[in-house]
């Protein structure tokens, strides 16, 4: 079983999506988008640029905790990961949406 992306909608009436690995861990979340049509074309921008290296910006927090950015050809950013203890996890969240980022798999939580 590969991972799925779940968009929802937030009580503004925005859309975003999730990234969940196939155990249902959450590896990136995105912005907020104005439509679910413009959260779809984020996901497709992730299922672009997940399986490249030089789409991934390392950054650490102001408490010393890892995390990173996965960011389109305009550095744009289009995800976001969890916080981690130690830069072992980020890489280990790095490696997993490269493996679930390309599913074509969309799931819809919206009502």
């Amino acid at each position: 079983m590969s991972g799925w992306y779940e968009i929802s909608q937030s009580d503004n009436g925005e859309y975003a999506f999730v990234l969940k690995a196939a155990n249902a861990q959450v590896v990136l979340r995105s912005q907020q988008y104005v439509s679910k049509d413009t959260a779809r074309k984020g996901i497709a921008a992730v299922q672009e640029n997940s399986p490249q290296d030089a789409r991934y910006e390392l950054s650490t927090a102001s408490d010393g905790r890892f995390y990173f950015n996965l960011e389109a050809g305009n550095h744009q950013v289009i995800g976001t990961s969890q916080m981690y203890t130690a830069e072992a996890h980020r890489s280990a969240g790095i490696a997993s949406v490269k493996e679930n980022g390309s599913t074509g798999d969309v799931r819809d939580a919206v009502a």
